[in-house]
């Protein structure tokens, strides 16, 4: 048993490696492969510890950003929480791996030297896992997939071909492989067998690295000149309020050096200028002084600028929104955030939980939005841009980012704020987020923050003019704008939907298989016995 806990501890800490700060990709495989192992051969509820505390290996150093602030609580709350589905799909690993029978399968999926059908189940149940992790509870928190690993890999061309949860199935594929292969040398197989089981595998993995290369993600277009706005935040220990106009003013300022250096011909002239998420706490549709001093800058620069503010609206609730500015005209749309975060933007079940803590009113009290954001900016060289603002952490979710553009979107816009994150790796893992996001829908992508990191996304994922964190800068560049689908767009939600129905198909042929057996087994037993 203290093997198998440390081959659980070992897979966990390798996914971690496999996520920003570290972004040792291949480290994900080897994770995967690690928790199969550790998982082989085991009971089911053995099953739910190992995979337990591989989790909490992997979601305690990848999600420790939760606690900068805030305390250890929220931190090992979070970190738990997502634990227990890999605790889940542990249990189910344990199934699939010690299935007896496999008699609904076809015999070169599972033949005599063993079940070729385990790395698949494993690929699939990653899916699984990931696709109800990723929706609930309150929506779910899609972060550290094994798809976002692979960001500037060279599988992640794959996203624009199978989306980010056919991602996650090629690398759980490979790590399910992997430890089928270890699993078969360990009990003597000669390795040119155990590695080339059969003809099926090396195909698929021809296939798969073969598209990765042959289909990159277009990045043909004519262009559109942007700029990026991070503001970066005060020094630490202003009120809160001064802190809020201190940010506003620190993009007005950062705006306004950024236009005198295109009067002076030292920067290019862009066609669109972003600020981040919560670059206005200050709501300026109803704080004049706000307001006056967002649209003078507008009419300043002379471009439309999308400023990402926080409204006193709908009464008594607040909306975190994305607002489209026009120069002369002000404020002409606006996108109210889909998915606010829970116990943080918004408190489910308040009055219950303030029965365990006073804290929970330390929550926001943020109204959703319901539709889907998708600006319609004139620009002077480009005609009518269709841009699609993401706010912050919905650039993690499937439908919030591909429905836009479904809806005719050439451009994403992610505004962020990473200011509460500190000098952690949350906002490089999110930066890597966006740069899969790019190759899946075929899109530029505007990633800005507050204080970072910023950059220009082109649809192959990657980055240019990545900054810094803490540090005033404006991000200037072109990024193609395409409208043509990608077929994981295409394709949608019936990718995983397939991976957790098979997922689901294999745990019960397992189950079934496993009774069959022993069935067969107390009748062999009860035959003896008579005689």
């Amino acid at each position: 048993m203290i093997l198998r806990l440390a081959l659980a501890v070992a897979g966990g800490l390798c996914l971690w490696l496999s996520f920003p700060g570290p972004a040792i990709w291949p480290a994900a495989i080897v994770g995967v492969a690690l928790l199969a192992l550790a998982t082989k051969g085991t009971r089911v509820r053995t099953g739910f510890l190992l995979g337990l505390v591989g989790g909490f290996a992997c979601f305690g150093p990848t999600l420790h950003w939760a606690g900068t602030y805030v305390g250890a609580v929220p931190w090992l709350a979070l970190a738990i929480t997502e634990s227990v589905y890999l605790a889940l799909m542990g249990m189910a690993c344990s199934l699939v791996q010690s299935a007896r029978r496999w008699e609904l399968l076809p015999q070169w999926l599972s033949p005599a030297d063993g079940p070729h059908v385990r790395p698949l189940a494993i690929a699939l149940l990653w899916v699984l896992q990931e696709a109800v992790r990723d929706s609930m509870p309150f929506g779910g928190f899609p972060w550290a997939r094994l798809a976002w690993s692979t960001a500037g890999s060279p599988i992640a061309h794959l996203a624009s071909i199978f989306g980010a949860p056919g991602l996650t199935f090629v690398v759980a594929l490979l790590g399910g492989w992997l430890a089928l292969t270890v699993d078969r040398v360990r009990r003597g197989m000669p390795p040119a067998r155990a590695i080339l089981p059969r003809l099926w595998p090396v195909v698929a993995g021809v296939a798969v690295v073969g598209l990765a290369v042959v289909y990159p993600t277009p990045t043909s277009g004519k262009k559109m000149q942007v700029l990026a706005i991070q503001g970066n935040v005060p020094t630490a220990g202003l009120e809160f309020n001064a802190q809020r106009r201190a940010v506003l003013d620190n993009h007005v300022k950062v705006t306004d050096a950024a236009a005198k250096k295109i009067k002076d011909g030292t920067m290019p002239e862009p066609a669109l200028v972003i600020w981040p998420e919560n670059s206005s706490d200050i709501d300026p549709t109803r704080n004049a002084d706000a307001g006056s001093e967002i649209v003078q800058t507008v009419d300043r620069i002379g471009v439309p600028l999308i400023v990402g503010a926080v409204l006193t609206e709908p009464a008594p609730q607040t909306s975190n929104t994305s607002l489209l500015y026009l120069p002369d005209k002000g404020i002409t749309d606006r996108y109210v955030k889909q998915h606010p975060v829970p116990f943080a933007e918004y408190m489910p079940y308040r009055s219950f939980f303030r029965h365990f803590s006073s804290a929970v009113d330390l929550a926001g009290n943020f109204a959703a939005g319901h539709e889907t954001g998708l600006f319609r900016v004139p620009t002077k060289h480009n005609g009518t841009v269709k841009v699609a603002p993401v706010i912050c952490f919905e650039v993690a979710y499937d439908s919030l980012t591909r429905n836009p553009v479904k809806d005719g979107a050439q451009i994403l816009a992610v505004q962020t704020n990473n200011a509460t994150f500190g000098k952690t790796a949350e906002s490089e893992q999110q930066l890597a987020i966006s740069r899969v996001r790019a190759i899946e829908l075929g899109r530029s992508i505007v990633h800005i923050s507050t204080v970072g990191v910023s950059g220009l996304i082109s649809p192959d994922g990657v980055v240019h003019g990545k900054t810094e964190l803490f540090t005033p800068e404006a991000v200037a560049g072109a990024l193609p704008l395409r409208t043509n689908e990608t077929l994981a767009v295409r394709l949608g939600a019936l990718p995983e939907w397939l991976g957790c129905a098979a997922a689901l198909l294999l745990c019960g042929v397992a189950l079934g298989g496993n009774r069959s057996a022993r069935r067969r087994s107390l009748s062999a037993k009860e035959v003896h016995e008579l005689v």
